[in-house]
């Protein structure tokens, strides 16, 4: 068999297996993956790997742990773990606790974000559960072996470390009552067999996995994810994937700068006040390492979500141009799109055009079904910044609903070759 049959071959595999799109990942991601596991079997080239391949069924295993690279960090995109925090306040169930879902979980880090975020919000052990899938098996035994380099830890405040981890042999380890919230399993969200159970979470962490997927197979995993949420949950995705969910079956949540959804025929939401601050109580033992003077302070409590305030149209910040582009966002992310629209025509007559600006405008107008205005935007920003990832996944995404997937199959090309050029 030649090569390039060979190599499509596995890449029909995967999508079948996993739902990875070569068109997505790249070609030359599934062909680094084949070379790296032709010489752990010691197999010399892709036919005879492709018999191994066939007569080893734990091989399947194999490929998806090569193919599957973790890319994350604890408290990735923060704003998502405040609006987790206050919609679990609104949800909290008298008969039964909370059930959070992690997937892809990889190497472990957003579910214990999670569990972390939800004890600064005040929450106790019994009061959630989290479970945490992923394809790879290898990612799940590092999750549950918990050590964690500085690589994980990114961003200014890092404050939770010192509440929630030890150090062992110079890595980082979550304390057991983090640890003891996570259950990890081995699934898929296209099997059936490894599948969430229908209605079965509060709240889904689904972020940055719909991406990897071609048209058909994201249509299928939102249906999974749709039916696995329970009426009034709350689905989170990753910002490159804040176009899809509201195409199939969701609604924006408005939540600022958290991509979350929930089910478009969820019940109105409940405005309830958040759960006062805890009075120290002196039998009571802090999650983390114990800290002097700890008992007489109130506990820090980064995720209890602030009161709901007055809606504004935000002006540019006098601090400058990155916190005008920040008043776009949090516009544009929470859907109030005439809001962005003042706010990005503010920052345009203060600072001029940027790439940023426009991707925000789009970002805007692609959660409102503005598709050809958000497709302008989209370009605009491209044209400044002709390397503009998140500008160039979006536009991709959009062409790919638009049935043009000729314009897409050249925009996953940009962003392969921009992947290969950045080693990243």
């Amino acid at each position: 068999m030649e090569k390039g049959a060979a190599t499509g071959e596995f890449e029909r595999i995967l999508r079948a297996m996993i739902g990875l799109s070569s068109e997505t990942v790249g070609p030359s991601v599934i062909r680094h993956a084949l070379t790296r596991r032709m010489a752990a079997c010691g197999q010399p080239d892709l036919d005879a790997y492709r018999r191994y391949f066939a007569e080893n069924a734990g091989e399947r295993q194999g490929l998806i742990d090569c193919v599957v690279v973790p890319e994350t960090w604890f408290f990735r995109d923060r704003e998502a773990f405040v609006a987790m925090a206050r919609k679990a306040h609104e949800l909290r169930r008298r008969d039964r606790p909370l059930r959070l879902l992690s997937l892809p979980c990889s190497t472990g880090e957003e579910p214990y974000s999670m569990a972390m975020a939800l004890f600064d919000a005040g929450f106790e052990p019994k009061d959630f559960a989290i479970d945490a899938i992923d394809v790879s098996s290898r990612n799940l035994l590092l999750a549950e072996q918990a050590s964690y380099g500085r690589n994980s830890f990114r961003g200014s405040d890092l404050s939770f470390r010192a509440r929630y981890f030890e150090v062992l042999d110079g890595e980082f380890r979550p304390h057991e009552i983090v640890r003891r919230q996570v259950r990890f399993l081995l699934g898929n969200v296209l099997d059936p067999a490894r599948a969430p159970g229908r209605e079965a979470y509060d709240i889904i962490f689904c972020r940055n996995l719909l991406i990897y997927f071609d048209r058909e197979t994201q249509a299928a995993a939102l249906a999974v994810l749709r039916q696995a949420l329970t009426p009034d949950g709350l689905l989170l995705v990753g910002p490159g994937e804040s176009g899809l969910p509201s195409l199939h079956g969701f609604t924006g949540a408005r939540l600022p700068r958290a991509f979350a959804f929930t089910k478009a025929d969820a019940p109105p939401t409940i405005q309830t006040k958040l759960r006062p601050e805890p009075k120290p109580q002196p039998s009571r033992k802090p999650p983390g390492p114990a800290v002097s003077g700890a008992a007489s302070k109130p506990r820090h409590r980064p995720f209890a979500a602030p009161a709901p305030t007055a809606s504004k149209v935000p002006a540019v910040s006098p601090d400058g141009e990155a916190a005008g582009l920040a008043d776009i966002e949090n516009a544009a992310n929470a859907g109030r799109l005439s809001e962005a629209r003042v706010a990005a025509e503010r920052h345009i007559a203060a600072f001029g055009p940027s790439a940023q600006v426009f991707y925000l405008l789009g970002l805007a107008q692609d959660a409102d079904n503005a598709e050809e205005e958000a497709a302008g935007n989209y370009r605009k920003a491209l044209y400044l910044a002709p390397d503009h990832r998140q500008a160039l996944a979006h536009l991709k995404l959009l062409l790919q609903r638009r049935g043009d997937e000729t314009g897409a199959r050249a925009l996953a090309n940009r962003l392969d070759r921009l992947t290969k050029r950045s080693g990243t």
